[in-house]
Formats: structure tokens, sequence, C-alpha cells
């Protein structure tokens, strides 16, 4: 099972490296990267780490593994999660996301057709004319388009729609469009970042967050994404950061009080985006693994700790390693009977959030590389 993941993974990165959308991966390269993969050694750097699952703790995959097979049986037959609380593209992408980040193989493992028919309803709630995704919501918006990112070259869309899609875009077109629409609303939003709207002249550091790092995924997949937009979008955040690490909503630099969750996201976007060279990392990052010893509670816990996992992954792992633990117990104690996690807007939006937390452990999304 874990060579197959492997093989997975590398076909991924192939795909993106040639450029090849998965629709257009010839026959040829499909068959040489077949037998490359099957007589793959580990590579020295990423791929020993990345995939070998005996790493991954029993508790962590026997909790990931209940917290799938709930989303799959709550999944609706148009691909979307449509229980009660939030729904759209956003939760969508999130849950879409849980499902790839244990390394099934998403073109044939048992959530294959899961996987399918999420990106299918992302991609049927896409605009085509502005490519914005969802509901005129740049939350739902940055989701989804990291979802597609971390599908692209991983998931073979040609048996994608199960009614036919000639004329549908590909995960790749899909993508594209997406970037196009954000890259599209930061450079009309006077402060460099995103709000709720794509059409927004004010913006937060929690909506910036899931677009910025929607467009580094993309721009990690092998997507274009001009390096003004990278930089403008970092100097946001810089202005945002004060000399204590924290980082403000709103408004002026450091705003009122700080925020676990958004200086993680600051850190971990600040690591993505390659820039630990910045004081304003050192300072985020020390102030999250600070704010770490405290653990996670309340009605944004989910939502903190898919990012506080990230961002001390990415900066400290040690404080990572002593942070997961704690975080393992919380949610074994949190997981429903049926393998759900509740969460601030609904079961859906808080499996998917817990289990991302924990997907740190698989280290198998692109996403998750330091």
């Amino acid at each position: 099972m874990h060579d197959i993941r492997r093989q997975s993974l590398l076909r991924s990165r192939v795909f993106t490296l040639f450029g090849y959308g998965t629709r257009s991966v010839p026959a040829t390269l499909v068959i040489a990267l077949a037998a490359l993969a099957a007589s793959a050694r580990p590579a020295a750097a990423q791929l020993p780490e990345l995939r070998h699952g005996a790493a991954v703790p029993k508790e962590v995959r026997d909790c990931y593994d209940r917290a799938l097979a709930y989303l799959a049986a709550s999944q609706g037959e148009r691909g979307d999660w449509p229980e009660a609380g939030q729904q759209g593209p956003g939760i969508t992408g999130l849950c879409l996301l849980a499902l790839l980040a244990s390394g099934e193989d998403p073109n044939f493992g048992p959530y294959s057709r899961n996987v399918r028919k999420a990106l299918a309803s992302i991609i049927e709630s896409q605009d085509a004319r502005t490519g914005c995704i969802g509901p005129g919501n740049m939350y739902h918006h940055g989701f989804a388009m990291l979802a597609l990112a971390e599908a692209y070259g991983a998931v073979d869309d040609r048996n994608l729609w199960e009614q036919g899609g000639r004329d549908r875009p590909s995960i790749g077109q899909s993508l594209e469009l997406a970037v196009r629409c954000a890259i599209t609303s930061q450079d009309q939003n006077p402060f460099g970042g995103w709000r709720y709207s794509p059409n927004a002249r004010d913006a937060d550091t929690s909506v910036s967050g899931a677009v910025f790092v929607g467009l580094l995924a993309a721009r990690n997949a092998g997507i274009e994404v001009p390096d003004k937009n990278i930089e403008r979008a970092l100097a946001y955040y810089k202005q945002m950061t004060s000399n204590d690490g924290s980082v403000g909503y709103a408004g002026g630099m450091g705003g009122p009080g700080g925020s676990e969750a958004r200086s993680s996201i600051a850190t971990l976007i600040y690591a993505v985006a390659r820039r630990k060279d910045l004081k304003e990392y050192a300072a985020t990052l020390s102030y999250v693994k600070d704010s770490s010893q405290h653990g996670n509670t309340g009605h944004y816990a989910e939502y903190t700790a898919y990012y506080e996992a990230q961002a001390l992954y990415q900066g400290a792992p040690d404080a990572w390693e002593k942070w997961n633990a704690l975080e393992i117990r919380r949610l074994k104690k949190a997981q429903q009977p049926d393998g759900s996690f509740p969460g601030q807007h609904g079961p859906a939006y808080g499996t998917a959030m817990s289990a991302l937390a924990l997907a740190v452990n698989y280290r198998f999304l692109p996403i998750y590389e330091r």
C-alpha cells in the first residue's frame, strides 16, 4: 500500500514538472512513469520521510480512517456535503483535502469516487467568466483553489465526469481560472489582500490566508502566479505583523490583540513563500511556539489547529512533535462515535479541519513539505 502511495506521488510530481494536465498526459509517459515508480528507490530527501506509513502512529491512522469513513458516508450525490452548518465549495475543498491527505490512491483507492465527485462539484460551482468559485465568498474560493492545486497532477480527470464532460474544464484549466479570480480581486484591493467579496476594498488576514495559501499551492503545482502578486500579499502580511509576532485582523499593523490562528497563518505563508529570512517570520514563529503550549480550546479550536499544525511543522519540528502528541489526545476525546468531529460550522467542516490537523503526520500533500 505504501509503495502505491509513493508511486502516485511520483506520477503527480512528474506530471507537474513536464506541465501536463491529467487530461493530456501521453500514454507513453504514463507507461514510463509506472516502470520508473515500480523500480524507484526512495529518494534521499523527501520521499523516505513522506511516504513511510509505519512512522504514522496507529492512533492517528485509526482516528483519521474513521474521519474519512464519515466524510465518505455523508457526502451528497452532487459531491458536496449538504448537511446542517456551513455549506459550499470551500467546505467541499476542505473535505477533498482530507480525502487526499492520507495518501490513499486518488484514482483507484477506496475514496476515489468521493474524490472525483468532490472535484466535479467544485468545478461546476466555478463562474466560467470570472473564475471565482462559489457564491462570491473568497473564503470558499481560497479553500477550493487549494484543493484543486493539491489534486492537480495527482487525480486523472479523464474519468472525472460520470455522465460525460467533453466540454467541461479539466482540473488544470479550473485551477488557472481560480488563480485569475484571486489575482483580479487582489489587483483592485488597496491593501494587497482579500476580504469576503472578490470586489472588496478592504482586507483581513484570515480570508487573505485562505486565498494566499491557495495561490502558493497553485504556484507550487506549476501554475503561473505573477511575482508581483506574491510580493504584494507578503507586504500586506508584513504590515500586519507586530514585533512580538502577533498579527492583526484588519486595519493597521498589529490590530486589536493577538491571535494564535492569525500568527500561524502568517508563519505558514512566510514559510511556503520561501521567505524564512524575514524578521516577521521569526517573530510569528516564536509567537506560535509560545502560544501552542496553552492548547486548543473554544469555538475556533479546529481552525486554529489546522493552521498551527502546519506552522509548527514548517518552522519548529521539535515543538510540533510535542504539540502533535497533545492534539492527538484532544482529538481522540472529541471524535464522535460516527467518526465525525464537532465544528463551529458543522460536522463536515469540523471533521475535515480536525483530520487535516492530523494529516501533517502523513506528510503527503505537497503543501505539507518543508
